[in-house]
This record gives C-alpha cells, sequence and structure tokens, in this order.
C-alpha cells in the first residue's frame, strides 16, 4: 500500500509541476489575444499536431474525465477531439496542453519562438522522464494512453 501511495503521491507532485509551467507560461510578457475561435484546434486544416509530454497527457485526460467522459471522443474531421462539436470550445480549456497554449494561432498573435519557452519546454521533459515518458507523443494518443492509465 505504501508504495501506491508513494506512486500516487509523484504522479500528483508531477501534475502540479505541469500546472506551474503552465501558470509560468501564462505570465509572460508575451502578448496572446486568445479569442477562443477554435481554427489551431482544426488540425488536418493547419497540418499541425500538438504533442504532449506523459505529464500533460496526463494532466489533460484528468480534466476530460472531471468534464464527465470516461474516454477521447472520436473525431473524424480532422479536429482536436478535445473540440466540442457542438459549442466549437476546448472540453478542456484550463487544462489545455503547452502546444495548445503557445499554439500556432496566427489571430492570437502565433507562435512563440522555441527559445522564449525553452526552459518550460525542459520543466515538462523533466516531468516526463520522473513519469517514465519516453517523450512527446501525438495528442490524440497521448491522451488516449493517459485515459487507460487512470483508474
Amino acid at each position: 500500500m505504501d508504495a501506491r501511495r508513494s506512486h500516487d503521491q509523484q504522479k500528483e507532485s508531477a501534475l502540479a509541476e505541469v500546472q506551474a509551467v503552465y501558470s509560468d507560461l501564462d505570465v509572460r510578457p508575451m502578448l496572446r489575444q486568445c479569442e477562443l475561435r477554435a481554427e489551431c484546434c482544426h488540425f488536418k486544416l493547419t497540418g499541425l499536431t500538438p504533442f504532449l509530454t506523459r505529464g500533460e497527457a496526463l494532466l489533460a485526460a484528468k480534466a476530460l474525465r472531471a468534464s464527465g467522459r470516461r474516454d477521447l471522443p472520436s473525431n473524424s474531421t480532422g479536429a482536436c477531439p478535445l473540440l466540442d462539436r457542438t459549442t466549437s470550445r476546448c472540453l478542456i480549456y484550463h487544462s489545455r496542453p503547452f502546444g495548445c497554449r503557445s499554439h500556432f494561432c496566427r489571430a492570437a498573435g502565433g507562435p512563440y519562438s522555441r527559445r522564449e519557452v525553452l526552459d518550460l519546454i525542459h520543466r515538462l521533459e523533466r516531468v516526463d522522464e520522473k513519469l517514465g515518458g519516453n517523450g512527446p507523443r501525438a495528442l490524440p494518443d497521448a491522451i488516449a494512453a493517459a485515459l487507460r492509465t487512470l483508474a
């Protein structure tokens, strides 16, 4: 039982670090004007899919479960599976992954340059290592795998 508790504490600590990275990104003095237009959520149109570390995927999976969903919604349109089809809003907006926060949306200001956020990327990579991850995976696969690991 102690090993299970220790593992759970390690996972919660890792998820807290991911949230801290997101918070640190939010306070960076870089102009962002996200208007929730969701064009960047249409991967087939943009040709870009966010890649998530294991910590990000676990945080996203927990947020998806908290929204009342057990599985990742299927989406054959090429849009992000986390984009609600009826509202065109992200199901987990406040827990959205780093790539979505530093996204590709030109209307919001375009992507951050890698040098502006490299320190945050390294922190996410360290969390990935602590959780036994092996690097970022495409959003749909990463979240689906994380959902399978949640109790």
